[in-house]
């Protein structure tokens, strides 16, 4: 029974990590993609520069509870 909860447990980590990932990666490269000018274009890519290194960041964290 223990086993099987931590399969579980596992698959749900595993799922949550690529969830973090997809959204870090996208977000970063949204970032890239922007075509706005100005101050507007600087602030939106530090935004999403931001949630991409946090989704990153929680992946990381996610892997090393999953070893």
């Amino acid at each position: 029974m223990l086993e099987t909860l931590l399969v579980v447990a596992d698959t749900i980590l595993f799922g949550l990590m690529m969830l973090a990932l997809v959204l870090g990666i996208s977000c970063i490269v949204m970032a890239f993609l922007s075509e706005k000018k100005g101050a507007d274009a600087l602030k939106e890519r530090i935004e999403f520069g931001f949630f991409g290194i946090s989704g990153l960041a929680i992946m990381g964290l996610l892997a090393f509870a999953t070893a």
